[in-house]
C-alpha cells in the first residue's frame, strides 16, 4: 500500500504542476482585472516552484502533504472556472468577481505558507537533489523571470540547505548575465528577502551577502537596496559574519557609501566602530581590511565622522601601519584614507608626521620594494603631492628620509604611469626655494628631465620643461647643465622645425623650450654652444612665428656673435 500511495501522491503533484502551468498561460489572455490576475499569477508561480521541488523526492509522502495537494487541486479548479468566465466576460458583476479573485489569491498564499511549514518541520525527507533548470542565454525575459521566482520560492519554503542552494544558483545567474540583476530588483519581495537572509545562518548569510554586493555593483539599483534597509544588516555581518560574508559586506558598503547620503546611516548602525575594529585587528585578511579602509575613506567625507575618527586613540597610527601591508588593496585604500583625513586638517597632518606616516609613504617608493605595486606607488606619490607641499613639517620629514633618491629612481626606472606621477611631484619640488633646486641639480634630475622633453604626452612635455626651467634658474645648475653637450643639442633638435621626425616641434611646447634656452644664455659656455651649434637659422625662423621670446633669444645670440667678430678683429 505504501508504494501505491507514493505513486498516487507523485501523480497528484504532477497534476497540480500541470494545472498551474495551464492556468498561468490562460491568465495571460484575460483582458479584465489585470492587477488581480497579476497577483494570482505571482502566487501561482511561487506555488509552482514549491511543488516542482517535490518531484525529485525519493521517500514516502506524509499524509499532511497529500491533504495539502488535494486542497491545491480544488483551488486550481475553482480558479480555472473564474479565468474562463473572465475570458468569456460571462460573470454577473465586477465587484463579485473582484471579491472571488481576492479569495483565490488568499488561498494560494495560504497553500504556499503551508507547504513552507511542511518543509520547515522536516516532515519531508531531503534525500534528493534540487535541480534548477536555468534558461539558456537566448531566453526571453518571461522565462528568466519565472526562473528567478522559482529560486525565490525555494528560498522561502525550503530548509537551510535548499535556501543556500537557491542563493548559490541566484548568484551564478547574476554573475553570468546582468539581465538577471534587473529582474531581481523588479520582483516584489526579492531584494527584501535577500536583505533578511543577512541575519540568517552563516551559509545563508554568506550567499546573501554575495548577492547584495553583486547588486550594489550597478549604480541604478543601489536605491533598491537602501530602501530595503540593507545597511543595518550589512553592519551586523561586519560584526558577526565569517570572513567571506564580512568581505562581501564591506565591499557592498564601499559601493553604497559612494553616495555620501548613506554615510550617516552606516554611522548610526555602529558601522564606524566595526570598520575600525577590522582595520586594527591583524587576524583579518587583506581583502577585508582593504575594503573596510575603502568604506572609511568614503565616510570621512562627512566632517563629523572624520572628527570622531581622528579623536579615537591610535586611529591614524593604525592606518599608517597598514601602508606597510603586502597587499595592494590595503596599501592603496589606507593611503587614500589618510589623505582624506589629513586634507585641510593641519592637526591630523601633525599626527601623521609624528607617527612616521611620511616615512611609510616614502617606503612604498623604495627600490627594491617588490611589495609595492605600480598603483601603490602612484597613490603614495599623489598623497605626497597633496600633503607635503602645504606643510613645512611634512616637507621637512619628506626631505629627511632620502625621498629625492627614490624619486629620481622612479623617473629613471619606473613604469610609465609611475614616471608621470613622479614627474608631477618633481615639478612641485622645482618650484621650492633655491636650496632644494641646487640639491636636485647635484642629484642628477636635469638629465632625466631632458629625456621627457620629447615624450608623447603634451602634459608630460610641459611638466618636464617647466621643471627644467626652474632648475636652471640657479646659476650653479645652469653651468652643470651646459657641461653636457647632449642637453643643449637635444633641446635645439626639438626646436628644429625642418626635422620631419620631430614630434615636439608643432606641439605647443616650443615656448617652454625657448624659455629654457633664454635662461641658458646667461651662462657664457651655454650661450657659445647655442650660437655655434648650427641651429641658429632654425631659431631665427622661429622668431618669425613664435613671438617676442624667440626674438629676444635671437637678439641675445646675435649680440654674442657680434662680440665674437669684434673680438676676432681686435686680436688681429
Amino acid at each position: 500500500m505504501g508504494e501505491e500511495t507514493s505513486e498516487e501522491s507523485k501523480a497528484s503533484i504532477e497534476k497540480a504542476i500541470e494545472a498551474i502551468s495551464s492556468l498561468i498561460s490562460l491568465s495571460h489572455s484575460i483582458k479584465s482585472f489585470n492587477i488581480k490576475w497579476q497577483l494570482i499569477r505571482t502566487k501561482l508561480e511561487e506555488l509552482y516552484s514549491g511543488l516542482a521541488a517535490l518531484s525529485n523526492l525519493n521517500s514516502g509522502f506524509d499524509p499532511s502533504l497529500s491533504i495539502l495537494i488535494s486542497a491545491i487541486l480544488i483551488s486550481l479548479k475553482d480558479t480555472y472556472d473564474l479565468a474562463t468566465r473572465c475570458v468569456n466576460v460571462s460573470y454577473s458583476g465586477k465587484l463579485l468577481m473582484q471579491s472571488d479573485l481576492d479569495v483565490m489569491a488568499g488561498k494560494f498564499d495560504r497553500h504556499t505558507r503551508n507547504l513552507s511549514r511542511i518543509y520547515s518541520a522536516g516532515i519531508l525527507s531531503h534525500g534528493f537533489a534540487i535541480v534548477v533548470s536555468k534558461p539558456n542565454g537566448n531566453a526571453c525575459k518571461d522565462d528568466m523571470r519565472f526562473y528567478i521566482r522559482d529560486l525565490l520560492t525555494r528560498m522561502k519554503i525550503g530548509d537551510l540547505e535548499m535556501k543556500k542552494q537557491a542563493l548559490v544558483k541566484l548568484n551564478e545567474a547574476m554573475e553570468e548575465d546582468d539581465r538577471y540583476v534587473k529582474i531581481v530588483t523588479e520582483i516584489s519581495d526579492m531584494v527584501s528577502s535577500l536583505v533578511g537572509f543577512l541575519d540568517s545562518e552563516m551559509g545563508i548569510q554568506e550567499e546573501s551577502a554575495k548577492a547584495v554586493f553583486f547588486i550594489s555593483g550597478f549604480g541604478s539599483y543601489r536605491g533598491v537596496l537602501i530602501r530595503s534597509g540593507v545597511i543595518g544588516p550589512l553592519v551586523r555581518v561586519l560584526e558577526n559574519g565569517n570572513g567571506v560574508a564580512r568581505e562581501a559586506s564591506a565591499r557592498c558598503l564601499m559601493k553604497l557609501t559612494e553616495n555620501s547620503e548613506n554615510a550617516w546611516s552606516v554611522s548610526a548602525h555602529g558601522g564606524v566602530s566595526a570598520l575600525l575594529k577590522i582595520c586594527s585587528c591583524s587576524e583579518f585578511g587583506g581583502e577585508l581590511v582593504g575594503a573596510s579602509c575603502g568604506v572609511l575613506r568614503n565616510l570621512v567625507g562627512v566632517e563629523e565622522i572624520k572628527r570622531y575618527m581622528t579623536e579615537e586613540d591610535d586611529t591614524v597610527a593604525t592606518f599608517i601601519k597598514l601602508i606597510g601591508s603586502k597587499e595592494e588593496i590595503v596599501q592603496v585604500n589606507s593611503i587614500d584614507l589618510l589623505l582624506s583625513m589629513c586634507c585641510k586638517d593641519e592637526q591630523t597632518r601633525e599626527i601623521l608626521v609624528r607617527e612616521g606616516g611620511i616615512q611609510e609613504l616614502v617606503s612604498v617608493l623604495s627600490d627594491p620594494n617588490s611589495l609595492s605595486s605600480s598603483k601603490s606607488k602612484e597613490v603614495a606619490l599623489r598623497a605626497i603631492d597633496n600633503l607635503c607641499f602645504g606643510s613645512a613639517g611634512c616637507l621637512n620629514a619628506l626631505m629627511s628620509c632620502k625621498f629625492l633618491d627614490h624619486l629620481l629612481n622612479l623617473l629613471r626606472n619606473g613604469e610609465i604611469s609611475v614616471q608621470e606621477s613622479a614627474l608631477k611631484v618633481t615639478s612641485r619640488l622645482c618650484s621650492l626655494q633655491e636650496e632644494v633646486k641646487r640639491i636636485m641639480g647635484d642629484a642628477g634630475f636635469m638629465p632625466e628631465l631632458v629625456k621627457f622633453l620629447d615624450a608623447k604626452s603634451l602634459d608630460v612635455r610641459e611638466m618636464a620643461s617647466v621643471a627644467l626651467y626652474c632648475l636652471i634658474s640657479v646659476p650653479r645648475n645652469r653651468k652643470k647643465f651646459a657641461q653636457d653637450d647632449f642637453n643643449i643639442s637635444h633641446i635645439l633638435q626639438l626646436l628644429d622645425h625642418e626635422d620631419g621626425s620631430n614630434v615636439s616641434s608643432d606641439s605647443g611646447n616650443t615656448k617652454f623650450l625657448i624659455s629654457i634656452l633664454m635662461s641658458l644664455t646667461s651662462c657664457n659656455s651655454a650661450r657659445r654652444k647655442i650660437a655655434t651649434s648650427g641651429y641658429l637659422k632654425s631659431i631665427e625662423k622661429l622668431a618669425e612665428t613664435e613671438g617676442s621670446d624667440a626674438k629676444k633669444l635671437v637678439k641675445k645670440l646675435s649680440m654674442n656673435r657680434f662680440r665674437s667678430i669684434l673680438s676676432g678683429i681686435w686680436h688681429t
